[in-house]
């Protein structure tokens, strides 16, 4: 069903979430919020039920990863879903305003920032000018991740969505408010290529 018609519950909309998820992977994707008439309602005001953050990726867009449609979520993307000014605008401006009811932070398989970052780490080249920050921010996730003695780039994969997700509840006023009141479920998924199944890497205020 659209999360439109999911109770306003952080569990509801998760476990939609992941219903969504399952029919991409066993292939029995719905036509879900597309036609027209929904489409022109959407000129109205949006009502999105989750806000997602994920990495820019061309191989993870939302909607096909949860079998959703146009209006049921709110999407930044960011390469390696980094946090920086306008990012965490975004988000609070979401937070305050939508009244979503779920935070998703969703890394994947094979992310180009966090294989930057572990090439670094082994001991290559930083990138230099734009990308630079980029590559640094991850690398520091990737770091406590190698401290913990896990060495795998699935590994750096995982702690960098867990970083983003301690940092959001850390910097993000209204999204510690909303978790505190239970309003607000915030979880972290790494999306797999292989097999389009999503793997759940935190969890807060949802199971």
């Amino acid at each position: 069903m659209p999360l439109v018609d999911v109770p306003q519950n952080p569990q509801k909309v998760w476990e939609a979430l992941q219903e969504g998820n399952h029919r991409l992977v066993t292939g029995n994707l719905i036509d879900v919020n597309q036609d027209a008439k929904l489409r022109a309602g959407l000129t109205q005001g949006q009502d999105p039920r989750v806000i997602v953050l994920a990495c820019s990726d061309s191989r993870a867009p939302i909607e096909h990863v949860f079998n959703i449609g146009f209006g049921d979520a709110f999407v930044i993307r960011t390469a390696g879903h980094i946090l920086d000014s306008a990012v965490m605008a975004s988000l609070d401006y979401a937070l305050e305003n939508l009244k979503a009811n779920l935070l998703v932070v969703m890394g994947h398989q094979s992310c180009g920032a966090v294989g930057a970052a572990a090439d670094f780490l082994a001991g290559g080249d930083l990138p230099t000018g734009l990308q630079r920050p980029i590559i640094e921010r991850v690398a520091a996730a990737s770091m406590v991740a190698k401290r913990d003695g896990r060495e795998e780039l699935a590994d750096f994969e995982r702690e960098n969505t867990a970083q983003t997700v301690s940092q959001i509840i850390s910097d993000v006023p209204a999204a510690r408010q909303l978790l505190d009141a239970g309003t607000l479920g915030i979880v972290g998924l790494r999306y797999l290529l292989e097999d389009s199944s999503v793997e759940t890497v935190v969890l807060h205020g949802v199971h």
